[in-house]
């Protein structure tokens, strides 16, 4: 906060998206042809403007300038975001796209801030103002930190999609991934193949209330890291030696000793335990029943 944008380096020009580029920007555009990158401009990430502020929606985060523009960033399945500090110079990497430099209120520079994404599945996009933050984030559902169970049941109602599906939909619920729902489906007692719409009030409390837990734990701890996955530091996450069932497949449930399941959802890898999340748990009950 209070560094001052000097320069930028954009290694790969499909990664940044600026208003007139395609939606998702031209890496998502790839082998379509016939359209032609606008030429970036130095104000569209943030140069010679100052870090007022940051924001953040589920898994995308605003770095917002004094003037009011702003870069958005998401990491998708393999970005990572990485301050260096002053002196440090970012790798001769191929997956390093964007490397902004930094310099204090003295002039001088204050480390360097690194977008590096070897799947390039994330993105950096240039906002002219906070409206077109809010117009982007206007799709998104609510905030999985401050989920209710009333925000939820809205997601929610009327869905015949399994519940893990729906909950990896960043329209339902903003900042679950595969790891987070599985083991919130888990604590919440609820299968992921059960229909959304088929929840009953008290399962819903228990899920948005089971997502708003395992988002604190795993920040607590550092997030996930199965792979390369490290924070802006550098430094790995220690939560997925606290998983219950995600990565767990034909291991033993941590609560009933029984084998926990692998299933294929959403077209995602999931994990459950039969006994402990059994199918039609939490369903509505019809009259009569």
């Amino acid at each position: 906060m209070g560094r001052v944008v000097a320069s930028v380096g954009v290694r790969r020009r499909d990664v940044v998206v600026v208003p007139g580029d395609p939606a998702g920007g031209f890496s998502r555009a790839r082998g379509k042809g016939g359209v032609t990158p606008r030429r970036l401009r130095r104000a569209d990430l943030l140069v010679g403007d100052r870090v007022a502020r940051t924001a953040r929606r589920g898994k995308q985060l605003a770095v917002i300038g004094e003037s009011g523009r702003m870069v958005l960033v998401h990491l998708g399945m393999t970005g990572q975001l990485s301050y260096l500090a002053p002196g440090s110079r970012p790798a001769g990497d191929a997956h390093v796209h964007v490397v902004w430099t930094l310099k204090d209120s003295r002039g001088e520079e204050a480390g360097r801030l690194v977008f590096r994404d070897p799947r390039r599945f994330g993105g950096v996009w240039a906002l002219p103002d906070l409206a077109a933050l809010e117009r982007r984030w206007a799709a998104l559902g609510p905030d999985g930190l401050t989920l209710t169970g009333s925000e939820l049941a809205r997601g929610l109602a009327g869905t015949r999609r399994a519940v893990k599906a729906a909950l990896l939909d960043q329209g339902v619920v903003a900042g679950v991934g595969n790891i987070y729902a599985d083991e919130a489906l888990f604590l919440a007692g609820i299968h992921p193949l059960t229909p959304g719409a088929d929840l009953d009030g008290a399962a819903v409390e228990r899920l948005a209330g089971a997502i708003r837990r395992v988002l604190r734990e795993g920040i607590e701890a550092g997030g996930s890291t199965l792979r390369d996955y490290v924070d802006g530091l550098g430094r790995a996450g220690t939560y997925q030696t606290a998983h219950r069932v995600y990565g767990r497949g034909g291991e033993a449930c941590v609560a009933c000793g029984g084998v926990l399941e692998s299933l294929w959802v959403g077209q995602r890898t999931t994990v459950a335990c039969p006994t402990c999340q059994p199918r039609g748990g939490g369903r509505r009950r019809s009259a009569g029943r």
